[in-house]
């Protein structure tokens, strides 16, 4: 069954330009000859990380976004691992992340419309002129006995 994940990779700064794109080529030959399909790869640059990693400050980050079955993915990973210039990689599964995404909007449409309805109906019950007070009955004197 093929899903929708995607692969965030970090390579280290001092990778060659030409390196990175092989490497990028070779994962994504990975994936094809896994059955699977590339949708997009996106270099974001060159960025300081948070933390020291394998005693780098900084690294060129590359996503990618398969689709792709379970035993591919675990190839890829497998790969990402064991080549060198990659200093740290995460795989998200993103149709899970869909799914998540869609039940949010979803509780946040209902709950919109829970609040549109009280103040829709407001306005209607507010122009309604108010009943005529009913007369008071009499009082009674008590009776002496």
């Amino acid at each position: 069954m093929s899903r929708v994940y995607e692969v965030m990779f970090i390579v280290r700064p001092d990778a060659a330009e030409e390196d990175v794109d092989k490497l990028i080529a070779g994962f994504a030959t990975t994936v094809t000859n896994g059955g699977g399909t590339v949708k997009s790869t996106e270099k974001m640059g060159r960025r300081k990380l948070a933390y020291l990693v394998r005693k780098f400050n900084d690294g060129n980050y590359i996503l990618l976004t398969i689709e792709a079955d379970g035993a591919t993915v675990h190839e890829l990973e497998r790969r990402l691992r064991v080549s060198e210039p990659v200093i740290k990689f995460i795989t998200v599964r993103m149709d899970e992340e869909e799914k998540r995404l869609a039940k949010i909007k979803a509780i946040r449409a209902s709950r919109r419309k829970l609040s549109a309805e009280p103040a829709a109906a407001a306005p209607v019950a507010a122009p309604a002129a108010p009943a005529a007070p009913a007369a008071e009955p009499a009082e009674t004197a008590p009776a002496s006995a």
